[in-house]
């Protein structure tokens, strides 16, 4: 009954408009679109962040539900630290092209479900970024920017500043067992910055997610052109719990945390029952911080041999979460609490519910609870927190151009709770 209602929900919305209001942020708006993937190319870094002036491109994949191939067109748009857009010009931070056409395409083989795999290299010989600092990347139809297909984030790096710092667990007793934090230092000696207390931005991000990142730290010292963020109270993040994760890469044998696999005109997935580590010790075991892989074991080219199942997901609760709705949560659902990933309560079978379309390949998830006051995921309640967590924080300085008038990407560091 689920799958049957999302395929009316697909059919519908693929006859009506597809004008929707323009997010600053990574969007699919349009259902059709599945396994969006945009990363640095060649390289295993899923944070899509690239270098000025340099051989670096970023890699744009997604597949169009259907064996219909449609023409997609693409474009930037240049924002703020905060991911608002600038007043600049498309003339005056694009080199080339404003609008240019995506060409590679490629339809599905041997597969049950069918669709059309779009591929985008970015900056290409049509369309070069000019300035360091954030982009939203549109996709859309018919020339037509307010025709949105999906929009991403990317970065692009003018590297001018140094940083380095630690992750520990954080130095107040209260979140010395939860919480993680950093401490880092900003080196800009060469670099001139005339006001640093208001010209510097930091953001951090955990994971690669930017619903909960670390905005406006200034720093408590400066001393030989280095700025120091030592404060025990702001760069602070809770730990959280490794991944959950299921593995469909081989479709013709079972495989970690998969207990059943069915076949009619599609392929079925049945997971395993889950329950709630809120309040179980934490356990520690290798994750990938949330990410999929995308790829089919028996197959060639998994952007276009893998195949589409329904996967079923199923999270054993006696009674109903008091504190909001259950989702699923992670990379593939770009760490937002939308509507297709909601579960449901089973009252007979005393659980949540979920089955959702997904391509093949292995996935990591967590289960969050939508807070009804702030509409954030609270993933503390279903999966506990531990500062003994392996995370990968990212720390990017912004600096404000004053000929310009723009923020400018000066520097970019990983920093991981393990291997620092």
């Amino acid at each position: 009954m689920i799958r049957l209602t999302t395929l009316l929900l697909l059919l519908f919305s693929a006859s009506v408009s597809f004008a929707q209001e323009l997010v600053f942020d990574n969007y699919i708006y349009d259902p059709n679109v599945q396994s969006v993937i945009f990363s640095k190319a060649g390289v295993d870094d899923r944070f899509p962040i690239m270098t000025l002036n340099s051989n670096e491109q970023l890699q744009l994949g997604f597949d169009v539900i259907g064996n219909t191939n449609e023409f997609f067109q693409y474009s930037l748009t240049h924002c703020d630290a905060n991911w608002n857009p600038t007043p600049l010009g498309q003339n005056e931070y694009i080199n080339g092209l404003t609008i240019d056409n995506i060409n590679e395409y490629r339809f599905s083989t041997n597969t049950y479900v069918r669709y059309v795999h779009y591929n985008l290299l970015l900056p290409n010989e049509n369309m070069k970024p000019r300035f360091a600092g954030n982009y939203l990347l549109k996709v859309f139809r018919n020339f037509d920017e307010e025709e949105l297909v999906l929009t991403r984030r990317m970065l692009v790096l003018s590297s001018n500043v140094t940083i380095d710092g630690k992750v520990q667990p954080a130095s107040l007793a209260q979140y010395r067992f939860t919480k993680q934090e950093l401490q880092f230092n900003i080196n800009y000696k060469g670099f001139n910055i005339p006001n640093p207390f208001g010209d510097v931005s930091v953001v951090i991000t955990q994971n690669g997610r930017w619903d909960n990142a670390i905005r406006g730290l200034k720093p408590q010292f400066i001393a030989d052109n280095v700025l120091q963020y030592n404060s025990f109270d702001q760069a602070i993040f809770p730990g959280g719990n490794e991944f959950r994760f299921f593995d469909f890469r081989s479709l013709r044998t079972l495989s970690p945390n998969v207990r059943g696999k069915t076949f009619d005109s599609v392929y079925h997935v049945i997971l395993n029952y889950d329950e709630s580590r809120g309040s179980k010790q934490y356990f520690q075991y290798l994750d990938n911080n949330g990410r999929r892989v995308l790829a089919n074991r028996e197959g060639i080219n998994s952007d276009i041999d893998g195949d589409y199942a329904w996967v079923n997901f199923y999270l054993i609760s006696m009674s109903p979460v008091q504190e909001g709705d259950v989702y699923v949560l992670g990379e593939f659902t770009d760490w937002k609490l939308l509507p297709k990933y909601k579960m449901y309560y089973n009252k007979n079978r005393g659980r949540y519910d979920l089955e959702v379309q997904l391509k093949q390949g292995r996935y990591e998830y967590i289960y969050a609870v939508k807070n009804e006051t702030t509409g954030q995921p609270d993933e503390v309640s279903l999966e506990g927190s531990s500062s003994n967590t392996e995370n990968e924080y990212l720390i990017l300085v912004y600096h404000k151009n004053i000929q310009f008038k723009y923020d400018e990407l000066v520097g970019v560091r990983k920093l991981s709770t393990v291997g620092q």
